[in-house]
């Protein structure tokens, strides 16, 4: 039997840095798209993994849209010719709506994009501006609806929650406009301010206001009934979709099933190691312009740890863990050996036990990093 792989493919480009982002990305290096997927090009071809099959791929960013569509196919074509493609294979390419047109769209489903993750984020002007987006509010209706129009069935939407300054009528009426614009998946963010970026240094001059955590938990909340009462299912903490419509590579990773990163900054998950590429560009170029795999660091998984994520990754999606899994993957019954932290995480209404089940409450949804933490070896 074959391995089953989901693949991500990282492009750290973009034309200007949103004001929150602390990920590794470029915002003056486009002049590099070319040489760059040409080097993960030969990423592929060195690191193939005999035999193996992809079911599920995802490339992210940055700005995956600022890649010509001939580019994307041509990484699309390597792939095929180093590995089996499942013949029902999820293919997602992030989008930033104010890099995209009607002809894009209709070029990136010609070429087997068939799910498209559109980074909208608010429909509000004013946070537009705030975030450092480059698209407007009325820019991002019309990319879904031209998605849309060009034949995109699995559209999934980005939206942050926990903005500064943000009034509660204003993310309710957003709330009630989300659904209308019928997308098939919605994910939901809670802003994080990380130093060092433009809109912390902002807030650490008194330019914006501080943000407000129990304001943040109330906006989930809201947005969870809201979602959920529109038909959109909460399957992990952060993402509701319609029936049938999950984020089966994001599920991958939850479930910890093997994945293969690549490009600058990209993460696998292969033999219970996990691997890391360089966050450095010009490292990244240098090393594969000389046919050779870029700098990584390795980490092996060991019993323990395995076993905690497990349980954490686990627990972020709505089915929860089931003891008999964690029986059969580790030789262990689940309720006795971690029976401190799940008491406890019961009698604070994080937890709860449904028949074999142990998932995360609504609460524990909210706090999931008190749940979390206490599964740590």
């Amino acid at each position: 039997m074959s391995l089953s792989l989901s693949v991500y493919i990282h492009v750290p480009f973009c034309i200007k840095r949103c004001s929150y982002c602390s990920f590794v990305s470029y915002a003056d290096r486009e002049n590099t798209l070319p040489t760059y997927v040409n080097a993960v090009i030969n990423e592929i071809n060195l690191r193939a993994v005999a035999g193996a099959k992809i079911s599920t791929i995802y490339i992210g960013g940055g700005t995956p849209s600022l890649l010509s569509t001939a580019s994307i196919k041509r990484l699309l074509d390597a792939l095929q010719h180093y590995y089996q493609i499942d013949q029902n294979v999820e293919i997602t390419l992030e989008a930033n709506p104010g890099t995209i047109d009607f002809a894009y769209l209709q070029a990136l489903r010609a070429i087997g994009i068939n799910r498209l993750s559109l980074g909208i984020q608010s429909l509000d002007e004013s946070e537009l501006m705030l975030l450092g987006r480059i698209h407007t509010a009325t820019q991002a209706q019309t990319a879904i609806r031209q998605a849309q129009q060009a034949g995109f069935d699995n559209i999934s939407l980005d939206f942050i929650y926990g903005i500064p300054g943000r009034q509660g009528k204003l993310w309710e009426a957003m709330l009630c406009d989300i659904p209308k614009l019928g997308m098939q998946h919605i994910s939901l963010y809670g802003l994080t301010i990380e130093e060092g970026t433009l809109l912390h240094q902002r807030i650490e001059c008194g330019e914006v206001e501080t943000q407000d955590n129990d304001i943040a938990a109330t906006e989930y909340e809201i947005a969870s009934k809201v979602l959920e009462h529109a038909g959109l299912r909460q399957y992990e903490i952060s993402n509701w979709a319609l029936p049938g419509y999950e984020s089966r590579h994001n599920t991958a990773y939850w479930l910890r099933t093997p994945y293969i990163g690549l490009g600058v900054a990209s993460h696998s998950f292969l033999d219970e190691k996990r691997i890391a590429n360089t966050s450095s560009l010009d490292e990244y170029l240098s090393y594969l312009a000389q046919d050779q795999l870029p700098p990584q660091t390795i980490e092996a998984i060991d019993h323990a740890t395995a076993l905690a994520e497990s349980l954490i990754l686990g627990l972020r999606l709505n089915q929860g863990v089931a003891a008999d899994d964690i029986q059969a993957q580790f030789s262990i019954d689940l309720y006795s050996h971690f029976a401190q932290p799940i008491e406890e995480c019961i009698s604070l209404g994080l937890l709860e036990q449904y028949e074999n089940i142990l998932r995360l409450t609504s609460r524990g949804r909210l706090l999931g990093n008190e749940v979390f933490w206490r599964f740590l070896p």
